[in-house]
């Protein structure tokens, strides 16, 4: 028998993410609010970070009106861990939701 491995690129681990969070019925859109000089100068809205299995991950997102942003977060995390670590097979170190707006 072979010992298998499996290795995840940053870009996959980020368009996991940011699906993941797509799902969650009040996220509006994944990225920045606002005007275009505004969301060039505050950089990306997705970042992921994979070192020794282990992923750090920031997501901006822009909410639908009248969503409660507390469980808004709470759900973006919660599909966010599920996808990195039940998809990837990935071990979630932290995720950093950041409501960036509404829209």
């Amino acid at each position: 028998m072979s010992d298998r491995s499996l290795t995840v690129g940053r870009r996959v681990v980020a368009e996991m993410v940011r699906l993941a969070a797509l799902e969650v019925p009040g996220v509006h859109r994944v990225g920045r609010s606002g005007p275009l000089w505004r969301r060039a100068f505050l950089g990306r809205s997705l970042s992921a970070r994979v070192r020794d299995g282990r992923v750090d991950v920031r997501v901006c997102v822009v909410a639908r009106p009248g969503q409660p942003l507390e469980p808004l977060t709470a759900q973006v995390r919660a599909s966010v861990a599920a996808a990195i670590e039940r998809l990837l097979g990935l071990e979630l170190e932290t995720v950093t939701v950041v409501v960036d707006g509404v829209g």
